[in-house]
């Protein structure tokens, strides 16, 4: 079988050269749909967020279905053994309780 030479096709944009961010400036990246979004207010909402935008963004909770407290601590606990979220025990009860509270069935 012969061989083929084919010929590399151009980029669609020309190539820009990311400057390194100096070691003291400060990055903040504005997840879609987070402008304007915070997370309900209520008993554990700053644990919640300390933790979940480390991941999420923040419009990412609203969107999902009002799930009771056993589901809530499903998926906290998956994003704790599947994902590696570092969450503390006592961190991810008060963010179960937050989010079956704020986002759970009523």
């Amino acid at each position: 079988m012969p061989l083929v030479a084919v010929a590399a096709t151009p980029a669609p944009y020309p190539a820009v050269k990311a400057k390194p961010a100096a070691a003291s400036s400060k990055v903040t990246i504005a997840m879609p749909g987070d402008l304007s979004f915070q997370f309900k207010p209520g008993a554990g909402s700053q644990v919640a967020a300390t933790y979940c935008l480390t991941c999420h963004s923040s419009a990412y909770v609203s969107t999902q279905p009002p799930l009771d407290k056993a589901h809530w601590a499903a998926e906290v606990t998956k994003m704790r053994k599947a994902y590696g979220a570092a969450i503390p025990d006592k961190d991810a009860e008060t963010i179960v309780d937050y989010l079956t509270a704020t986002y759970g069935k009523s």
